[in-house]
């Protein structure tokens, strides 16, 4: 049986290693023991690393062992001591256009010194703690940056692919592109050509043989094949030339300019810091997406450690400087492929710079027989990889492309530490651009005049705010919808002086806002006007706009001055109005239990077909907790009211006194509010589902309560969940279904066409289903409700059994019978779920899951079933600390 969990722990980051009485000692730790998934991985990386790292090093003009060091010293060094043990550094593409201009600039050995410098730098940056500061950068800059040394290099490397010899700069390339295309050499077009087709095609073999293949990595595919091809032709062609590692250039002292060395190891050391920092993040994503996550390996692998990734990065530039390599950063591609390929420690990151050692000591004869134009053209290809289509679509849809353009033109015009400087320049313009920028439109529609205000109001925007406010006509009803988030005194008052005398002369107004989601406010705009504000209720001494629902009674002013009535057909004969309404954000989910101001509701009451001018709010008051909604029992029905119909003494239904808006009206007032704040959020992803169809990943099977809500429990969105919901949450056995298979076919749809991999029954306190179950008595009449409620008789029979434990709760028993049939019921529906043909299927495959849960609404709290082994009883464990694979 899984271990209960305690529910609460003290000290919950640290962990305890507690050695039981009269048993044997531990077993030391395997300090050095390395799992043969890292082994795997590493050699997986290592054949990638080695071409890459040769051809990086040709790029730059660096002698071509830099390469190989850098890789060496990235996999030892940094994987010993980095904080993200799967990511893999080396030379990387990023550095290529930095790398090779100090080379140009300053020769090999101050380039080496320049490296080592970066290094302290960037081991000093990890000793302060600033590792997080980095990811301050907009990702435009960072992908414009990318994309700019991308251009650079794959314009560069075409001159190698071509047969001739780059130049200093993309200008110059671009000049003397038309002379080389009329004196390319043909054996290097023909290597390049088939390393890139080789490059190409390799991955998108199709099939089983497709997936075997693709277990070798394209990179060293397609420059084996240039190599054998070009070998067995006997092409005349420059090729790799390693020379003698006893005449390999180490670094010097650096010599030049102060101002230039200083400027080439500060962007060295940004370059490298920000690159690796976001390639630890990114492995972050893709160790969190890696299957089997949750099983005995994740314990192995924690989130990454930004600064100590910096310190590691630090000490393998370092290192790499020291040794004559080139500078080093964490590398996507190698990172990528060591966590698909299974690796789980930083075993298989280490192990990978042996084995470039390793090759860089006995392998020279082979890379030897290496193409140059072979290399140049898997650069050239990784250059092109670095424009990014997916990053140009997202910074288009963030509006953000200008940023990205200046910064990859800058790069790939003026260099790296300028191009980014001015991406800079421009991302912070465009931050106050769109800070200082305020649009106002107005249009009239069936005689409400709309005033819509995008954008944040402060005193630049007021002399347009007051023009477009005065167009309002005298005596008609306004709606004036703000959807920004700040507003300042000067607008706050323009605002409420229009108003005031909007409403002298007979006029009404609405105020919406947009809502600002994860707090506990609605009032739409942050003031910075002293309004007292009611942070509970939204509302306060000066403007306060409508409800979470996007209706509400409008402007209250300081004073009591008359405010306008709800939008949704005001001051209906026979509705009670819902003045200072004050629902919370969640309110859907509180069953509109709107809390009315004590004085509202007598005035309400005395005159309910009239509309009678409220009064405003005692800000200073603090908002009364709202009472628990209690669920009426069966025995005492309560009779829906619908819009306009009153009840048995003519006025709207009232609880506890208090006036209760409508359910229609409620109804009308979400659906509002869901298209004017929601829709617009979620329009996309709709329309993408809509396009591609569901592909839902589970099975949700749960009760009708409406207290019950799936997507809120589960963090869920849309294309989630296949969800089935029926009175009990039952599943009717095989055979048993009596002209009702509704649920039958749910599963048999959701097994076998949407392939679902997982099927979750969840049950939940308070049941009503399960009490009425408890009350039946047999021979009563046959209601259609207990017609059905008769497939949980089997469940009535599990509990009643003595020969078998009951299930339980984590840490407790259950507190009386319906609870304890509550439990039972979700595991007995599990039995019915095993005995359904498609499941059985499935679960033979291996291709499912079944899980149980039980959700008790007064604690909100969500319980697993787990795994029962000893004959105790099933056991539900609080979600967090129970097994997830039981």
């Amino acid at each position: 049986m899984s271990a209960c969990a305690p529910t609460r722990t003290t000290h919950s980051t640290s962990t305890e290693h507690i050695h039981q009485p009269h048993s044997p000692p531990p077993a030391p730790h395997r300090r050095f023991g390395i799992a043969g998934a890292d082994v795997s991985a590493s050699i997986a990386v290592f054949l990638i690393a080695l071409p890459l790292s040769l051809g990086i090093a040709l790029a730059t003009g660096a002698p071509l062992q830099a390469g190989l060091v850098a890789a060496a010293a990235g996999g030892i060094v940094a994987g010993w001591i980095g904080g993200a043990p799967l990511q893999v550094s080396g030379p990387a593409a990023g550095l290529t256009v930095v790398t090779a201009d100090l080379i140009q600039r300053y020769g090999w050995r101050t380039t080496c010194a320049v490296t080592i410098l970066a290094g302290l730098a960037q081991l000093g940056l990890g000793c302060l703690r600033v590792a997080r500061t980095a990811l301050a950068v907009s990702p435009a800059i960072v992908h414009g940056m990318l994309a700019g040394i991308g251009v650079t290099i794959a314009v560069a490397q075409l001159h190698v692919v071509l047969g001739g010899t780059p130049q200093s700069s993309v200008l110059d390339n671009l000049r003397a592109l038309p002379a080389q295309m009329a004196a390319l050499q043909p054996a290097a077009v023909a290597m390049s050509t088939l390393t890139l087709t080789l490059l190409l095609l390799w991955p998108r073999v199709p099939g089983r043989v497709g997936r075997l293949l693709n277990k070798v990595p394209a990179a060293l595919v397609a420059v084996t094949g240039a190599t054998v091809t070009a070998a067995f032709a006997g092409l005349t062609l420059p090729k790799v030339d390693l020379p003698s590692w006893s005449s390999h250039a180490l670094a010097g002292l650096p010599e030049g300019p102060v101002l230039g060395l200083v400027a080439a190891v500060l962007t060295t050391t940004m370059v490298c810091s920000v690159q690796s920092l976001l390639g630890a993040v990114a492995v972050d994503k893709l160790i969190t997406s890696r299957p089997g996550l949750l099983g005995s390996r994740s314990t192995r692998v924690g989130r990454a450690d930004l600064n100590r990734e910096l310190l590691g990065q630090g000490a393998a530039n370092i290192v790499s400087g020291a040794l004559g390599g080139l500078p080093v950063a964490g590398v996507a591609v190698r990172s990528s492929a060591n966590v698909r390929a299974g690796a789980v420690s930083r075993n298989s990151t280490m192990l990978h710079g042996v084995l470039v050692v390793v090759a860089a000591l006995l392998m020279v004869p082979i890379l030897d027989l290496i193409p140059l134009a072979s290399l140049a053209a898997l650069v050239m290809a990784v250059g092109i990889q670095m424009v990014s289509l997916h990053h140009i679509r997202t910074v288009t849809r963030h509006r953000e492309v200008l940023v990205y353009v200046v910064t990859t033109l800058g790069v790939v015009f003026l260099g790296v530490l300028e191009g980014v400087t001015f991406g800079i320049a421009v991302a912070v313009a465009v931050a106050l651009h769109r800070l200082a920028r305020t649009r106002i439109t107005h249009h009239e529609r069936e005689g409400v005049h709309h005033v819509h205000v995008r954008g944040q109001l402060t005193f630049l925007a007021v002399p347009r705010l007051s023009r477009i406010l005065h167009l309002v006509p005298h005596g008609t009803h306004a709606v004036v919808e703000l959807t920004g988030s700040f507003m300042d005194h000067a607008a706050y008052e323009s605002l409420q002086d229009w108003q005031k005398t909007h409403t002298a002369q007979g006029g009404s107004l609405e105020l919406t806002g947009r809502r600002r989601s994860g707090t506990g406010l609605d009032t739409g705009l942050d003031t910075e006007a002293d309004m007292e504000p009611d942070t509970e209720a939204g509302v306060g001494s000066g403007i306060s706009t409508t409800t979470g629902t996007g209706t509400g009674t409008g402007v209250n002013i300081t004073g009591g001055e008359p405010t306008a009535h709800c939008a949704l057909d005001p001051a209906r004969a026979g509705e009670v109005p819902i003045a200072g309404c004050r629902c919370r954000p969640w309110t859907p989910w509180r069953n509109h239990q709107c809390e009315v101001p004590r004085e509202t509701a007598p005035a309400a009451a005395a005159s309910p077909g009239t509309a009678q001018p409220k009064e405003t709010a005692d800000p200073t008051k603090p908002a009364e907790p709202m009472k628990p909604h209690q669920p009426h029992q069966p025995d005492q029905p309560v009779r829906p009211v619908r819009p306009g119909q009153t009840g048995r003494t003519g006025q709207t239904r009232q609880t506890g006194q208090q006036p209760v808006e409508p359910s229609g009206h409620q109804l009308v007032r979400g659906i509002s509010a869901f298209q004017r704040n929601t829709a617009p959020l979620v329009r996309g992803e709709l329309a993408r589902l809509a396009r591609e169809g569901q592909r839902p990943t589970q099975l949700f099977l749960t009760c009708a309560d409406s207290r019950l809500v799936t997507s809120m429990i589960t963090s869920s969105g849309p294309g989630d969940l296949f969800v089935v919901r029926n009175v009990g949450n039952l599943v009717p056995a095989p055979g048993e279904e009596s002209g009702d298979d509704s649920v039958a076919a749910a599963i048999e749809y959701a097994v076998d066409v949407l392939n679902v991999r997982s099927i979750t029954v969840c049950g939940h306190s308070g049941c009503g289903a399960m009490q009425a179950l408890l009350d039946s008595e047999p021979g009563g009449a046959r209601t259609p409700l207990q017609r059905w409620l008769r497939h949980g008789v089997p469940s009535l029979e599990r509990m009643a059994d003595d020969d078998r434990p009951g299930a339980r709760l984590c840490g407790r028993a259950p507190v009386d019978a319906v609870e304890q049939l509550c439990l039972t019921n979700v595991v007995q529906q599990l039995e019915h779920l095993r005995a359904n043909e498609s499941v059985v299927r499935a679960l033979r495959r291996g291709e499912l899951e079944l899980h149980g849960l039980y959700f008790h609404v007064g604690e909100a709290q969500t319980y697993l079933l787990t795994e029962s082994t000893a004959g105790d009883g099933e056991l539900f464990g609080h979600v967090g600390e129970a097994d997830l694979s039981a």
